[in-house]
């Protein structure tokens, strides 16, 4: 089965990453996936939340916005129950993969900004802000970071449409999909997240597992993406 862009079913979008986007911040991505792009800025200041206040740890929190020129119709701002949802899910995922007691009492602050939506962008806000937040790291800190991000996070979507399984919808696909279902996984087997929903209905474990075997090959090369290009070096 072909899709309209002529991928298989199997296929994930074209990525392209660029680091050190912005000249004022060393911690900066864009990211590219067919029509979506994001901008993900990590800073890091030496201030913790009130209730980590000495204690010797840090943390990280995370901000997600549309800009109003990102869909065809204008992007009203401000924070909407959308963006709330999806900024909680990119600091959980983000904070999956920090140690925080070798942080000290810092926090990161990851900021996304989609650019141009066309399906998956908080899967592509989760991906670009793992290369964000280790440069950010790294541009701060130096050796003295090592350690300090102790596994890779990825992100994708899967979902079923006429009864295919298919990987990494837009936004034409998925409008109309049967099951849309978001996957964020922590190194190679561990899942931070797995968000689905039967859209036009119920979805069962073959289903299931079909979309999430999709989803781990297609985070097994976001992953590769992310290591290739973070030691491309300056």
């Amino acid at each position: 089965m072909s899709r309209h862009d002529g991928r298989t079913p199997q296929e994930a979008r074209e990525v392209q990453i660029q680091r050190r986007y912005l000249r004022t911040c060393p911690g900066s991505v864009l990211y590219r996936c067919g029509g979506t792009s994001v901008l993900v800025t990590a800073q890091i200041t030496e201030e913790v939340p009130p209730f980590l206040e000495g204690k010797g740890t840090g943390w990280l929190t995370a901000e997600y916005a549309m800009l109003p020129g990102s869909t065809p119709t204008r992007k009203k701002r401000g924070p909407d129950g959308r963006s709330t949802e999806i900024q909680r899910l990119i600091g959980r995922s983000l904070r999956a993969v920090i140690d925080f007691h070798l942080l000290g009492p810092f926090t990161i602050h990851v900021d996304a900004d989609v650019l141009e939506a066309d399906g998956g962008t908080r899967t592509a806000a989760i991906t670009a802000a793992y290369v964000a937040v280790v440069d950010a790291l790294d541009a701060r800190f130096r050796d003295a970071a090592l350690g300090v991000v102790k596994a890779q996070v990825a992100a994708i979507s899967a979902g079923i449409i006429h009864g295919v399984p298919m990987l990494d919808l837009d936004y034409s696909e998925d409008s109309h999909a049967d099951v849309d279902l978001n996957v964020v996984r922590l190194g190679p087997d561990g899942y931070v997240e797995v968000q689905g929903t039967g859209e036009g209905g119920v979805f069962r474990r073959p289903e299931l597992t079909a979309m999430l075997d999709l989803a781990g090959k297609g985070i097994d090369k976001l992953m590769e993406i992310q290591r290739d290009v973070l030691s491309g070096g300056d």
